[in-house]
């Protein structure tokens, strides 16, 4: 879609921008919480869209499959076989690696249900592939979506986590209840 077009969807949708995205960094994991709902899917790549961020997405293989497998493809996407260990993690810490501007996004929830558990991959990939972390919230309540600056993992996962939930503590999402900080 044309970033003017998506551009006008935010408008008429009445959604707003908070806190820019970073543009200085060509490589970063991204991360998207709260994900409650398959709008938050749309949201995405309109947002992608409208801001000009250069990403692909990582979502489940079961999308990539026929009839609408070429269209996520197409879109950016790259599957993500959650039944079994594939060396995920390593496998796009290196593409990452060997990419002059490959940006990952990311669910760290992993799904639209309720956890009480974050997925880890997003941190371990960033760390291997030596880039930030960039943290984003679509706050449903508020029409907002804000990003943060750039976090830079420093090999304490518990340590860090603390600080990347602190940015997302008041994010609502499209079913709040079912949000990981809910």
């Amino acid at each position: 879609m044309p970033a003017a077009f998506c551009r006008f969807l935010f408008k008429i949708w009445g959604w707003k921008v908070e806190s820019p995205y970073p543009y200085q960094e060509k490589k970063v994991v991204l991360i998207v919480i709260p994900h409650t709902s398959n709008w938050d899917f749309p949201l995405g790549l309109i947002t992608r869209c409208a801001l000009e961020i250069n990403c692909k997405f990582v979502a489940k293989d079961s999308l990539f499959r026929w009839p609408y497998g070429f269209l996520f493809r197409w879109m950016g996407g790259i599957p993500v076989d959650r039944s079994r260990s594939n060396n995920f993690v390593e496998n796009v810490a290196a593409q990452i690696k060997e990419s002059n501007d490959l940006s990952i996004v990311m669910s760290p929830e992993g799904t639209r249900k309720k956890v009480d558990k974050l997925k880890s991959g997003f941190y371990f990939i960033a760390l291997q592939a030596g880039v930030p972390i960039v943290m984003c919230k679509f706050d449903w309540s508020k029409k907002m979506i804000g990003f943060s600056e750039p976090f830079h993992p420093t090999g304490d996962f518990e340590k860090d986590l603390k600080k990347i939930l602190e940015f997302f503590k008041d994010a609502k999402g499209y079913r709040p209840e079912l949000g990981y900080l809910s």
